[in-house]
Parts: C-alpha cells; sequence; structure tokens
C-alpha cells in the first residue's frame, strides 16, 4: 500500500507495507514524546525493545508475504488470469488510501495520539467518535466500491483488455473491495494500541492475513491444478475460491487485534455526536495529504494500464507472458531491502526529529538526516549490487515454480534488476520526508509528488512505445520508475537542504560516490563470477538446476559483499564500521526480544 508518507508508490502491489509504516511512525512518536517524562535509562530500554519488537514483527511479516507471493504465482503464473486477480486484489487498498487512507494515517492519527495524551479522560470520548466516525465511512465506501466494480476495473485496464480478462477482474474487485472496511478499522485499533504502549500485535497481525492466503492458494492448486491459469479459464468456484479466501486473511488480520484491544483497558463506544468535536480541524489539515495521494493515484491508473496491457501484447505475440503481475513481483522485490533495512535504521535513528525541529535546532535536523542518509546508503548499495546481478536468479528460486515457469520467472528476475538501479534515491528520499514531515510540512511533498509523478509519466509512455512487446515493455516501465527517482531525490535533497540552511551535504555527496564506486566495482565481480558459473541459458533456461543455481547466488554475494567491505574500506567510508556495529547491536535488541 502506498502511505501519504511514503516515497511515491506507484509501482507497489496494493499490501501493508504503507499502514506498517504508519503505524510505526505514530508508535515512534508516542515513544518521543514520553523520553522527557522517563528516566533516561528506562526510556531507552523501553524505546529499544519496542523498536526491537516492532523491527521483528516486520522481518516475519515481510518473509510470510514473499511466501504468500511465492504461494500466489505457484497457484496463477505471470497470466491474464493473474493479472486479473493482481487487480481485483490491488483496488481495495488503491481505493482506501485514495479516499480515507492518506488523510487517516498522516492527520487523524497524530491527533488521536495527541487527545489521548491531553485529554482528562484520555482521549476515550475522542478515540470513540473517530473511531465510529471512520467505521461508518469505510462501511459506506465499501458498498459504494462494490457496486461500482466495473468502472474502478475499467478505469485501469487498456481499452482492448480481453473481454474475458475484464469480467474476471470485476468478479474478483466485487469479492476483495470489501476489504476496505477491514484495512482501515486494522489501522485505527492499531493505533489505539499504540498509543497504550501496545506495539507487538500490531506488527504481527499481517502474518495471519499471509497465512490464511497462502492456505487459500494452496487449495486452489490441489483444487484446480497449476495449468488453469496458462488456460485462462476459472469456474465460478475457484474464483469465490480466490476472493473469498483473500478477503478472510485481511478480515483476521483486523479482528485479531479486538481482544487485545480489549485486555488493553480500552472498550469502544459507538458515539455519534461528531459536531464540534474537533475532528473537523483534523480534517482540514489532511488536504494537502490527500492532494498527495490523489496525484500517485493517478500516475498509478496510467502504470497499471500500460502494465496490464504488455501482458495483453505478449499474449498476442506468444512471448513470455509479463504484465502487472509481473511488475508488481518485481517491485516486491525491489521494496524488500528499504522494508527491512531502511524502516528499522530510521526507526532507530530519528525518533527524536519532531522535537529538534520544534526546538527550532534546523542545522541539527540537516545534521541528522543527513547522517541518517550516509547510513541508509552504506547497507542499500551492497544490496542493490547483489540484486542487479542476480535478480533472474533469485526470482527463478523463489518464483519459478507451479504455474509460474522459470522463463517467466526469470523475465521478472531481469526486471528487478531494471528496479534496483533506483532503490539507492528511492530509499534515500524517504529518509528526505522524514526532514519535511518532522517540519510538519505537507505542502512540499505534493509539490513534489506532482513533479515525480509528470516525469515518471514523460519517460514511461515513450519508453513504452518504444520497447517491443511483452516484458520490454515492463522492463520500460521499471526504467522510467527508476530515473524518476533520481531525479526527485535530488530535487527534494536540494529543496530540503535550501530549507535547513545546512545538511553537511558536501561530506554526504563524498560518501555515496564512494560507496557506488564500491558498489560498482562488487557488481563487475559479482557479474565475473556468475558469468563463469552460468548454468542455465536461453532455452535451458526450463531445465534449470536450482540446487547449483542456489549455490551461484551464494558464492556471488559472498564475494560480492567482501569486495564491497574491501573498497570501502581503501577509500575510507567510515560510515560501514558504524553501520556494522549498529547491526550488530539491533540484531541483539531482536534475539532479546525473541527469547522473551
Amino acid at each position: 500500500m502506498t502511505s501519504a508518507q511514503e516515497p511515491v508508490g506507484t509501482g507497489s502491489e496494493a499490501d501493508l507495507a504503507g499502514v506498517e509504516a504508519e503505524i510505526g511512525e505514530a508508535a515512534r512518536e508516542s515513544q518521543a514524546g514520553d523520553l522527557s517524562a522517563n528516566p533516561p535509562s528506562a526510556a531507552g530500554r523501553t524505546m529499544a525493545r519496542n523498536s526491537a519488537v516492532m523491527a521483528t514483527g516486520t522481518v516475519v511479516s515481510r518473509v510470510t508475504g514473499v511466501m504468500r507471493d511465492v504461494a500466489m504465482t505457484a497457484a496463477l503464473g505471470f497470466y491474464l488470469v493473474s493479472d486479473a486477480y493482481s487487480l481485483g486484489n490491488s483496488l481495495p487498498t488503491i481505493v482506501y488510501i485514495l479516499v480515507i487512507g492518506g488523510a487517516l494515517n498522516a492527520v487523524f492519527i497524530p491527533q488521536l495520539v495527541r487527545r489521548m495524551k491531553e485529554d482528562a479522560d484520555g482521549g476515550q470520548a475522542y478515540a470513540d467518535r473517530l473511531l465510529t466516525l471512520v467505521a461508518t465511512g469505510l462501511l459506506v465506501l465499501s458498498v459504494a466500491a462494490v457496486a461500482a466494480a466495473p468502472w474502478i476495473v475499467d478505469l485501469y485496464t487498456p481499452e482492448n483488455y480481453p473481454t474475458n480478462e475484464f469480467d474476471l477482474a470485476v468478479a474478483f474487485a466485487r469479492l476483495c473491495l470489501p476489504q476496505i472496511f477491514f484495512y482501515g478499522l486494522y489501522a485505527m485499533l492499531s493505533q489505539v494500541l499504540n498509543s497504550r504502549g501496545r506495539f507487538g500485535a500490531p506488527m504481527f497481525a499481517p502474518i495471519a492475513n499471509n497465512v490464511i492466503a497462502i492456505i487459500t492458494f494452496g487449495l486452489f492448486i490441489i483444487i484446480a491444478g497449476t495449468s488453469a491459469a496458462a488456460d485462462g479459464q476459472l469456474s465460478n468456484d475457484q474464483v469465490l475460491l480466490l476472493g473469498i479466501g483473500t478477503t478472510l486473511g485481511v478480515m483476521l488480520q483486523a479482528v485479531i487485534l479486538l481482544p487485545v484491544l480489549w485486555r488493553s483497558g480500552y472498550g469502544w463506544r459507538p458515539r455519534f455526536d461528531w459536531r464540534g468535536a474537533g475532528l473537523g480541524k483534523a480534517g482540514s489539515l489532511a488536504a494537502w495529504t490527500i492532494g498527495l495521494v490523489l496525484v500517485n493515484q493517478i500516475a498509478y491508473i496510467f502504470i497499471t494500464r500500460m502494465a496490464t496491457q504488455a501482458n495483453v501484447n505478449a499474449s498476442s505475440a506468444d512471448l513470455v507472458a509479463a504484465g502487472l503481475t509481473t511488475y508488481q513481483k518485481a517491485h516486491l522485490v525491489f521494496m524488500l531491502p528499504h522494508s527491512v533495512i531502511t524502516v528499522s535504521i530510521v526507526t532507530a535513528m530519528l525518533p527524536a526529529l519532531s522535537r529538534i525541529a520544534h526546538d527550532g535546532r534546523l542545522a541539527q535536523v540537516g545534521l541528522d538526516v543527513s547522517r541518517t542518509m550516509r547510513t541508509v546508503a552504506t547497507l542499500i548499495v551492497p544490496v542493490t549490487a547483489v540484486l542487479i546481478v542476480n535478480g533472474a536468479a533469485v526470482a527463478i528460486l523463489l518464483f519459478g515454480y507451479g504455474a509460474a515457469t522459470p522463463a517467466q520467472a526469470g523475465l521478472m528476475g531481469l526486471i528487478v534488476s531494471v528496479f534496483m538501479l533506483g532503490l539507492l534515491p528511492f530509499t534515500l528520499f524517504y529518509v528526505l520526508l522524514r526532514g519535511y514531515y518532522a517540519l510538519e510540512d505537507t505542502r512540499t511533498p505534493f509539490l513534489l509528488t506532482i513533479v515525480f509523478s509528470v516525469v515518471l509519466l514523460g519517460l514511461a509512455f515513450p519508453f513504452f512505445q518504444w520497447a517491443r512487446d511483452g516484458g520490454a515493455q515492463v522492463a520500460a516501465i521499471a526504467l522510467a520508475y527508476s530515473i524518476s527517482y533520481w531525479i526527485g531525490f535530488l530535487l527534494t535533497w536540494w529543496v530540503l537542504a535550501r530549507r535547513l540552511g545546512s545538511m553537511d551535504s558536501a561530506h554526504t555527496i563524498g560518501v555515496l560516490a564512494r560507496l557506488i564506486v564500491a558498489g560498482g566495482l562488487s557488481a563487475a565481480v559479482m557479474f565475473a563470477m556468475v558469468r563463469g558459473l552460468l548454468i542455465w541459458e536461453g532455452s535451458e533456461l526450463d531445465n534449470v538446476n536450482r540446487l547449483a543455481l542456489l549455490g551461484n547466488v551464494i558464492a556471488s554475494s559472498v564475494v560480492g559483499t567482501g569486495v564491497y567491505l574491501l573498497a570501502a574500506w581503501v577509500m575510507r567510508v567510515h560510515e560501514v564500521k558504524d553501520v556494522l556495529s549498529l547491526v550488530g547491536r539491533m540484531a541483539g535488541r531482536t534475539r532479546r526480544v525473541g527469547g522473551q
């Protein structure tokens, strides 16, 4: 899911990444606000433990999320049928975040946390009213979206989309759009729990959703086999199984939080006396955030239409299937390093940024943001090098099963490699946005989003037309995405540096340049190894030896990482040592939490 406080996610599968990020953000703000009231040692221990809990939940959620997507591609492959399911299942979160999710996460949640601290009743009445208002709005929105499913699907599909796949996408959309209500309920319940110091359940609840989805796809394979998707025909029962099973997972993710909420001491009482309760003020603050999300989703409409068109073209030309599902799964792999590395480091290093900005110490804000950029880049660059070289192999190992052929997975992996060209600016853009939000500035991110979207579409359309049919067209969209983030990142950095007065930019540029050189040397060595150990090529792809392929990936990654560390040490990138120490401390905290 793309959240209002995330980088523009015009390529991600509509999942829970944005919601989970916002949960962590609100939780960190709550913790930061409590630091002044607690002894530093006690507060530090509490924050360390809560951060470790959230990091553990995020990692486990990501792992099971990958397993869910592996199960999905094993059941449906990358065919047109899979695109129909992917679109139908993406629409609930697209509609949710477009209409209410962005305002909920960026404005209503901080208001909720603040009222729970300041009101005499601990924010009980405000929380009751907000939960009632949001639940009512979500219910109405869900019903309206189900009724409008054909029009919504038509908006996201090209004019020549096959009738059978269009009807299938509408069927999936009608079964999945009720998820809108449960996504919103999950977000609200999570924030109430976080405000009461309960951080674990919201981070682990998505695992239940993933498990239900894995079971659903497993049942589909047992009942329909792996040839149904390739044939392009699904029975009504098969459609019902996939749609209802997917929605049940999202429902469980929200409902599982209710007993935890009751045990925390909060009992929700529906209240409809909304007038004069301060909810209108919160809504007025959401204008820029809503605008940001709207621009983001307009861009995503065009990206989706192009991706679905690519698979139509591939099917008509009898090429390897590659379309919306290929794009989404490639972006999933692209997002994993960011989700695990960047979000965790931001959690550890920028918990008090808003307080520093509130005190007027803008230069310190700039120094903290720059230091975090260098830290994140130190870890992101070697991962980028590994996946640029081994993207195809990793994709085959993860997704080349069942209905998904190794050729389809390998093509997806090549698109992962193209995406990885933009991972560094994507993740640094995420860090820079924290500087704007610390300043309580949502207008500038909105304007930057407009620039990014214009650049993205301005590149994607010609790239798409110049590429040949199928996978090359999907890769063209990914290339436009990567280039756009380089432009957006540099512009965002320049604007924020002018705003803060100083960001130690010269030092940061020098470190980034040396890290990129080290990453380039690492990639060159890995590429030479992969070519020397090549165990599949061209028509032999379907008969690939996966065990040998895994060994190839591990060997090249280990050597490549060693080359990267050596090169960074030779070029005196001191951040490498600091990052290794940070990773060791975070791993120790996570192990202690897991042992409790």
